[in-house]
């Protein structure tokens, strides 16, 4: 009767967890709009694709601004020949900018959308030139040099880190597989204390440990730029 009320427990755990993971993932525009941890993944996955191809878009727009093309034809260009999700931002700001929308409303709802500092960066670089009569062209350059040099500080970090982050996901793994280990060969031993009150007690206070040291460790091996 206990193993199957343990069974039971944890079965309902996991299906409580995967239900909070995947729930509130809402797609808008593009974009996953949750506050579920899945959710947030996503999000912060599809906005670091989209900052990582933006020097290559803001390029991209000042090939074109020399050229003699018009601002909206220089984002025609990013539509036309950058990839995802950087040409469906850029197509969704050109059809709001067709139906009737303001140059200025249409860049803003676009970086809140995006919710990316660096094309906060360059919406507020555009608006300003537009009123103030600046060269876009070298604005561009500028900013691309800047996110560049910012994104290889970045990749510099993550190699550093790089260890540290293996250790935690070793040494968090290792009870686990320790614990399967054990089972498999001390059958006898294992499953009557698994299935104990005091085995149960035990496994939950493990796995707490274990997630704080994580985090811990995440905390000290996640550095911002």
């Amino acid at each position: 009767m206990i193993p199957i009320v343990i069974i039971v427990l944890f079965a309902a755990c996991f299906s409580g967890i995967v239900w909070y993971l995947v729930s509130g993932v809402k797609v808008k525009a593009g974009w996953q709009n949750g506050e579920t941890p899945l959710a947030r993944w996503l999000d912060n996955r599809r906005r670091q694709k989209f900052n990582e191809q933006l020097p290559e878009a803001l390029a991209t727009m000042s090939n074109a601004l020399r050229a003699g093309f018009s601002l909206s034809q220089a984002f025609e260009c990013v539509v036309e020949q950058g990839d995802k999700p950087m040409s469906e931002e850029f197509a969704i700001l050109q059809q709001q900018l067709r139906i009737g929308m303001s140059f200025e409303d249409a860049l803003q709802s676009m970086s809140g959308r995006v919710g990316s500092d660096d094309l906060t960066l360059v919406t507020t670089a555009i608006l300003i030139s537009r009123k103030t009569g600046g060269n876009v062209t070298e604005i561009f350059d500028k900013i691309s040099e800047t996110i560049r040099s910012r994104m290889k500080i970045e990749r510099k970090v993550k190699t550093l880190t790089a260890q540290g982050r293996m250790q935690g996901i070793l040494v968090s793994l290792m009870p686990l597989l320790l614990g399967i280990a054990m089972v498999i060969l001390k059958p006898n031993m294992m499953i009557p204390f698994l299935c104990s009150f005091v085995g149960v007690i035990s496994v939950l206070v493990v796995i707490l440990l274990i997630t704080v040291g994580w985090l811990f460790i995440r905390k000290i091996t996640k550095i911002d730029v």
